[in-house]
């Protein structure tokens, strides 16, 4: 999947007055130009692209990174700016809302010839949509989540610590293929299910309870991101009108994605449900999130959002209720916005479910 994106950033230069583009942030270097390492430049003017990196990656870069050049340096900040210097540059982007600050400032402190341009909004749209290849890699990540969550329903009995449960999803993703967990996975059974960020803890399953999974690995690079909230036997009216009353949410989302729909109001279709059930209160996130090299990317899906829903954007549905001390239901597919609607990458099934306890 490695490519020359460059190209997409290019009107940036014009738009924002620029000489040249510098870019360090680690998802964006493998989106324009395929580098998979961990530190490396990526500079792109009106007419060149050119990749630098010290001795460690060179010679991965040399063999993966699609640009018009590859130069290693032996000291970052001063191969930068000898760089820009030899390509007479004077006015230069840069990723406000990644590089320190401590990175800014070096930069700043060591020239007095080139003026440094933060830019945040205009570049988070950049990976918004994706292509064929990404989402055939996003749809192989989910589709690992099925096959691992089969794997370990035996586990999901009275007694398994809810820590052991995580460690053996983790291990079943990483035997199918995956190449890494994609964030520490959320296990929360029963009252913990109250908290949206439960990650695992040594809480044993009880048999009457919700258990919340919240999980993903990454393929190709890109991520998977799944929630599920099962049952452990037979529990409640009131935690099973909660399962209900989220995953009809969940349902009227997905039902109602088109391309052109602003996602504040896709959130709203979620949420208003919700609040007309009674539960308003108990539901402060926003619905949704961008997937793809990144777990959390652009867009976001809630009532602050001021992005459209755009074909090839791939994002979370995600709604919850949590209520304190008595349980928590998330329910959450990625899904792929199509020309008329929305495809589900994920694939493990949402309704309720009750497990022999």
């Amino acid at each position: 999947m490695v490519k020359d994106r460059s190209g997409q950033i290019r009107p940036l230069l014009q738009d924002c007055r620029l000489e040249a583009l510098v870019l360090m942030d680690p998802a964006n270097l493998a989106y324009l130009c395929g580098f998979t390492g961990t530190d490396g430049v990526l500079v792109v003017t009106a007419g060149t692209s050119c990749f630098l990196t010290d001795s460690r990656y060179s010679t991965q870069a040399r063999g993966q990174v699609a640009a018009d050049a590859v130069q290693e340096y032996a000291d970052k900040i001063p191969g930068i700016l000898d760089w820009l210097r030899q390509a007479g540059i004077r006015r230069v982007g840069f990723e406000a809302a990644t590089l320190p600050y401590a990175t800014v400032l070096r930069l700043r402190d060591a020239t007095s010839d080139l003026e440094w341009v933060p830019l945040d909004q205009e570049l988070k749209p950049l990976r918004g949509s994706k292509d064929a290849e990404e989402i055939v890699a996003l749809e192989r990540a989910a589709g690992l989540n099925l096959e691992a969550i089969e794997a370990v329903l035996p586990l999901l009995v009275p007694g398994t610590m809810e820590r052991q449960l995580a460690t053996e999803l983790e291990f079943a993703l990483k035997r199918r293929g995956g190449q890494d967990k994609a964030f520490d996975f959320i296990v929360a059974s029963g009252p913990r299910g109250a908290m949206p960020h439960g990650v695992a803890s040594d809480k044993e399953l009880v048999a009457g309870e919700l258990v919340t999974i919240d999980f993903g690995t990454r393929v190709d690079g890109y991520h998977s991101d799944e929630t599920v909230t099962l049952a452990l036997g037979r529990v409640d009216a009131r935690q099973r009108e909660v399962f209900d009353t989220v995953l009809a949410a969940h349902d009227r989302a997905i039902a109602g994605i088109r391309p052109g729909m602003a996602l504040r109001d896709i959130d709203a279709l979620a949420r208003e449900y919700i609040a007309g059930q009674g539960f308003g209160d108990y539901f402060g996130h926003g619905l949704g999130h961008g997937v793809g090299l990144e777990v959390h990317e652009y867009p976001v899906v809630s009532p602050r959002s001021e992005s459209i829903a755009e074909e090839g954007m791939v994002f979370t549905i995600e709604p919850g209720i949590y209520i304190p001390e008595v349980c928590g239901v998330r329910i959450e597919d990625m899904v792929a916005v199509t020309a008329d609607g929305c495809r589900l990458l994920t694939r493990i099934p949402k309704e309720f479910r009750s497990l022999p306890a």
